[in-house]
């Protein structure tokens, strides 16, 4: 009687005890903990077995398999140590090699054996050859393989043969039933769920593209089970309760009579929106996005200013203790006279300083407390919590935003980013956030002037900087993160400093790093501000936040080892005032690739929204997303630009299937998302 691995009432959330525990632990760091996983563990590609090429048929760079007699075999040692066998079969010599074996295989490769191998041709020094290829004997019986073979992604310890063996039983034993109707299925020309897994696991030669209908199937299940997710914890999050905090507006006609600006329409359309959030029952969970300089902060203090009327506290998370003291000086400057308490706290307070900080914020006393990753910090606890604001989310975990949000009962969250967000990653990866946009710059503001310039030239780039100075105005000089130590990115500074110094002596240059005391940044920031300091030479720590319009040139060095999200945001530094504003990225040979294609782009474009999708068409979601994709289920098999068109229909018909099929989309979700939902809701 045949054992069966998978009975159909098997364990539906782990894989069976008949696994060995070694291999169970393996597909574990795999992200295979169920049956099914192992029938969505999908082939990364695949290697054709089906046919025989002749030897003299071989095309270079092209992969194939030819069979022959094993006519020579040697172990050379120059220029370095190589097993070379030569087969041959009634067309031609063809050179096997590697580089490195086993004894095992000098025993396969052993004169007279007549052996099958696949590989790519390559031309090599004595003709014909094909390095490391796959070889198995051959024998006049032996028939060739009908379909593809899969090649599997792995793990250390974990063959291709343990794999495709337990995922070949698997799609035997499984029942695989469609988890959408059929009436979905029909309407959308889409081939059956069974059926097109095993297609995949076992493709024939000639429909191996990925536009196969049965890559379609998955694609869209793919999408369509995210989608759902999102819109899960999006229905979730409106039954929790939160304070309904009513739009009273007498703090913000206050602080609005006082600023030396008015808002543009976009300020106002999104400050609406989020106003009109926060007097709901539930809590908000909005994205505020908008370019450099757009004016984001306003929109969030004005958002506080209604929590704080409603007598509820703010907490406002900010990525670094720089960006976090200028939110904490201005919203003072802003704030105070209106009698409102502003708190900063950071990691670099004195003890004493911090005890009075956390004692304030616990008491009720500050109604809006500012700071880094310390405002999650164990020891603080809220009084009455109301919204939280977190500034450039995408440099914050999902397990930091989570114990933020939680130390209040279900308070508001509006989050920010100067990183605008592609439509595309807005319609997939944000689906479970409200998405307001400030999609235009304050009037007068000049656009900024991007030039290219080879390190070769940097005296040129000297004489730039002087006669800007010299004009009164003020610089920035970048010095970015070359590798990944810290300390090597402080002594680039600080040479650079030094060689800066040395080439201006008539001004007054200083230096900024993320190393420096909380009171040595500020006092510097503070210094640069007033005029005092000419030439700022600087590490990425000014990438978000900074204001100083009387800035307007930055020099950043290494250009093309930035990515293009970092290069814009530096350049959102200079271009606040009323001057013309230069940005010179400088750059060393030789460029990759990606280094040239990234740095074209931001020289042709200053718009923000253009540059992430440019970003997004060479680096990919992943990248892009940030910290954000701790929990946020990423896309194995779907591709969220080309299957654009794809992820639309999968968002209309996440909406009908939640609406009219509740118990669909619940099959749909256990057999896609299981074990990948944790922090979708952060």
């Amino acid at each position: 009687m045949t054992r069966v691995l998978f009975p159909p009432t098997s364990l539906v959330d782990s894989l069976p005890p008949s696994i060995p525990i070694i291999t169970r632990s393996k597909f574990e760091k795999l992200g295979i903990f169920r049956p099914i996983d192992l029938v969505l563990h999908l082939p990364l590609r695949y290697e054709n077995e089906t046919n025989i090429i002749k030897i003299a048929a071989l095309k270079e760079g092209l992969s194939a398999q030819i069979e022959g007699e094993i006519t020579h075999c040697e172990i050379l040692f120059r220029p370095r140590r190589c097993l070379i066998a030569q087969v041959q079969d009634d067309s031609d010599i063809l050179y096997l090699r590697y580089l490195n074996f086993y004894p095992s295989q000098q025993k396969q490769l052993a004169v007279g054996k007549k052996i099958r191998a696949l590989g790519e041709a390559r031309m090599g020094y004595f003709g014909m050859e094909m390095v490391h290829p796959k070889c198995r004997s051959a024998t006049e019986t032996k028939p060739l393989k009908t379909s593809l073979t899969p090649i599997y992604p792995t793990t250390a310890g974990l063959t291709q043969p343990v794999i495709s063996k337990y995922i070949q039983t698997a799609l035997t034993e499984l029942p695989l039933p469609d988890t959408l109707p059929q009436a979905l299925l029909s309407r959308l020309h889409l081939a059956p769920f069974a059926e097109s897994v095993r297609h995949l696991h076992n493709p024939h030669p000639s429909q191996e593209e990925r536009t196969h209908l049965a890559w379609q199937r998955l694609k869209f299940d793919e999408l369509l089970a995210q989608q759902l997710s999102m819109r899960v914890h999006y229905q979730k999050r409106h039954r929790y309760h939160s304070p309904s905090l009513i739009n009273l507006g007498e703090y913000k006609n206050q602080l609005l009579r006082t600023l030396p600006f008015q808002l543009t329409s976009a300020q106002q359309k999104t400050l609406q929106e989020i106003s009109a959030d926060m007097q709901q029952t539930y809590p908000m969970h909005r994205l505020l996005q908008g370019d450099v300089g757009s004016g984001k902060t306003i929109v969030a203090i004005l958002a506080a200013l209604q929590a704080i009327e409603n007598g509820y506290q703010v907490a406002l998370m900010s990525p670094t203790e720089i960006l976090a003291e200028q939110h904490y000086l201005k919203l003072s400057e802003w704030l105070q006279p209106l009698g409102i308490q502003v708190q900063w706290l950071s990691g670099s307070l004195k003890k004493k300083e911090k005890n009075v900080a956390i004692n304030n914020i616990a008491k009720g006393v500050t109604q809006i407390a500012i700071g880094t990753h310390a405002l999650f910090q164990e020891q603080v606890a809220f009084h009455k919590l109301g919204l939280v604001i977190v500034d450039e989310q995408h440099k914050f975990g999902v397990q930091q935003r989570l114990t933020l949000w939680g130390k209040g009962i279900a308070p508001h969250q509006l989050i920010m980013s100067a990183t605008p967000i592609p439509r595309t990653l807005a319609m997939s990866y944000y689906a479970d956030l409200d998405i307001s946009i400030i999609d235009e710059l304050p009037p007068g503001r000049m656009s900024i002037i991007t030039k290219l310039v080879n390190n070769t030239r940097r005296t040129e780039i000297f004489t730039r900087v002087r006669e800007a100075c010299a004009a009164g105005r003020q610089a920035y000089w970048v010095c970015p993160l070359i590798d990944e130590s810290e300390t090597v990115q402080l002594q680039t500074l600080l040479e650079t400093y030094q060689q800066l110094t040395e080439a201006f002596p008539d001004l007054r240059v200083h230096f900024i790093h993320g190393k420096l005391e909380s009171s040595e940044k500020a006092a510097t920031m503070a210094e640069f501000k007033a005029g005092r300091i000419q030439l700022l030479v600087a590490t990425t720590v000014i990438e978000v936040g900074v204001d100083v319009p009387n800035a307007s040139m930055m020099v950043i060095e290494h250009a093309e080892r930035m990515g293009l999200a970092q290069l814009h945001q530096l350049r959102g530094r200079v271009g606040r005032g009323a001057a013309q504003s230069v940005c010179i990225l400088l750059f060393q040979h030789p460029l990759t690739e990606m280094a040239r294609a990234r740095l074209k782009i931001i020289y042709e474009n200053t718009d923000g929204f253009e540059i992430a999708q440019q970003d997004l068409h060479l680096r990919g979601p992943g990248e892009m997303l940030g910290a954000r994709q701790s929990g946020v289920p990423m896309l194995r098999f779907a591709d969220i630009e080309q299957d654009a068109a794809l992820l639309k229909v999968a968002q209309g018909v996440a909406d009908e299937i939640l609406r009219d099929h509740p118990l669909v989309a619940q099959a749909h979700l256990q057999r896609w998302m299981a074990k990948k939902q944790d922090f979708l809701h952060a």
